[in-house]
């Protein structure tokens, strides 16, 4: 068995692209969230509230070419796979082309304006906007193959485009192909583009947000005021090495992941399962060796809907008892459904690493059905951790756990 470690880290977010804008607006209160009045036009949408990231341009010295098979996901994407490859140094440099380099990273869809010039055929018998390239940004595998084409990788490529798991099951997966020695470098992550069709998906399940005059007081993950979630766009990427290579390269190790855990509910595409959702944490904790008592704050997944609040920290709550520190970042985000695996992993190692952990945005009264748990609100918590835990929970009742070490 190898070890894996974490030598790259990056993300692109509503609330910047760097850990020290993005910790300034957590610092702050600062909502990425904000009323969408382009979504004035759906006339049968209710809610009006997302967190778009509004300066998103591509980088100067993209080719047109390379831009050609990309929608706003596979930009995204290979904009933080460009920033966390920088991050670890690995940037231009030959070896992640020989075949040591995969990359493993989905999205719950591909670009959805491709998806529209397609439906436009069905509907209207016309081709109008479709090209070579609008199946390649419209498939469910766009994001992980673009990054492959556009940094030359030719090992393995791993697809998860599982909803709001893809992110962290990317990761997970591309830790498992280092851990058992497939080879010795993955990029990991995911990424989203944001799109009225998304949250219209849960608008017909009445789990959207609907405070669309006050938008910096919604979502409120865990809140018994809550009324439904925001999403959000975003794209995470980390860099995951086999720690031997990376100490034979003098790459700097962030942290190192020991644990992974992944199941399915098997009952319900919508509805979450308290029991197999506190098994994927115990996977994660068989896999890393470990007792629940070792972890020192649990990164939670945190929708601000009824069901997911209350399923979550019900499991949460029974493996780690009630004294266990969680918060989730969505409150500041939204949720940004494939990417919110990869950006909270990278949040929950920032935040192991500096003894400063994130509250919950807009939390003031914990719901009581919710589990007993220190739920983070108020200002910044000072811990020392060398364990902390990032949990994901997607439709399809598929299950997520990363654990992660602080490496000193």
């Amino acid at each position: 068995m190898k070890r894996v470690v974490v030598t790259g880290m990056a993300g692109i977010t509503s609330l910047g692209s760097d850990w020290a804008s993005i910790e300034a607006n957590f610092v702050a209160g600062r909502s990425g969230i904000r009323r969408m009045d382009e979504w004035d036009r759906f006339t049968e949408l209710n809610t009006r509230l997302a967190g778009p990231i509004d300066d998103f341009a591509v980088p100067a010295h993209w080719t047109r070419k390379q831009l050609r098979s990309m929608g706003r996901v596979s930009r995204l994407a290979v904009g933080a796979a460009e920033q966390a490859l920088q991050d670890a140094g690995l940037l231009g440099n030959p070896i992640i082309r020989d075949g040591r380099m995969g990359v493993a990273c989905g999205s719950s869809t591909g670009s959805t304006d491709e998806i529209k010039a397609f439906g436009n055929m069905l509907l209207n018998s016309v081709a109008d906007g479709l090209n070579a390239n609008s199946y390649v940004r419209m498939m469910p595998h766009t994001t992980a193959a673009n990054i492959s084409i556009f940094f030359g990788l030719t090992g393995r490529l791993i697809p998860t485009s599982s909803a709001c798991t893809s992110g962290s099951q990317g990761i997970g997966y591309a830790y498992e192909s280092i851990k058992f020695g497939r080879l010795p470098l993955m990029l990991a992550g995911g990424a989203e583009e944001l799109c009225p069709t998304e949250a219209m998906v849960f608008d017909a399940l009445y789990a959207t947000s609907l405070k669309n005059d006050a938008p910096h007081t919604s979502p409120r993950p865990y809140d018994s005021g809550r009324d439904g979630l925001v999403i959000g766009e975003g794209g995470g990427m980390l860099v995951l090495e086999e720690l031997e290579h990376a100490l034979a390269r003098g790459a700097h190790i962030h942290a190192e992941i020991v644990g992974f855990g992944s199941n399915a509910d098997g009952q319900h595409t919508t509805r979450p399962e308290v029991g197999t959702m506190r098994r994927a944490m115990e996977l994660a904790l068989e896999d890393a060796g470990i007792g629940a008592d070792a972890i020192g704050y649990v990164n939670g997944h945190g929708t601000a809907t009824e069901q997911g609040d209350i399923a979550e920290t019900l499991a949460t709550s029974e493996l780690f008892g009630k004294h266990m520190p969680i918060s989730s970042q969505k409150s500041f985000l939204g949720h940004t459904l494939g990417a919110c695996g990869a950006l909270e992993s990278w949040f929950s190692i920032e935040m192991m690493n500096r003894d400063r952990y994130v509250p919950t945005l807009n939390l003031d009264e914990v719901d009581p059905r919710c589990g007993e748990l220190d739920y983070l609100n108020g200002g910044f918590r000072v811990m020392h951790n060398d364990y902390v835990m990032n949990n994901n929970f997607a439709f399809g009742g598929v299950n997520t756990s990363l654990i992660f070490r602080r490496w000193s």
